[in-house]
């Protein structure tokens, strides 16, 4: 997680937050605006499923990309394919 953070934290107009649970999660969404979530590995797909109705619950309209690995090309790759979508 912190690898991956720190490569997203080169991008000066991006900054890594770090959340180590699905409640931390929530909770960290509710405090702060974010463009994106990136989920790694060890994340069940049914915690994926309740961190989305949370968000629709909340009126939060942030997407979820799934990354679990394949270099930092990739990673940018992901992230930037997301925000796109939104």
């Amino acid at each position: 997680m912190e690898t991956i953070a720190r490569l997203i934290d080169r991008d000066e107009k991006w900054l890594a937050t770090i959340a180590i649970s699905l409640l931390d999660a929530k909770a960290i969404c509710l405090q702060r605006g974010f463009g994106l979530i990136l989920i790694g590995a060890g994340i069940e797909n049914d915690e994926v499923e309740q961190l989305r109705n949370y968000l629709t619950e909340n009126a939060l309209k942030i997407p979820i990309v799934k990354h679990y690995g394949g270099g930092s090309g990739l990673l940018f790759a992901e992230i930037y394919q997301g925000l796109e979508a939104f």
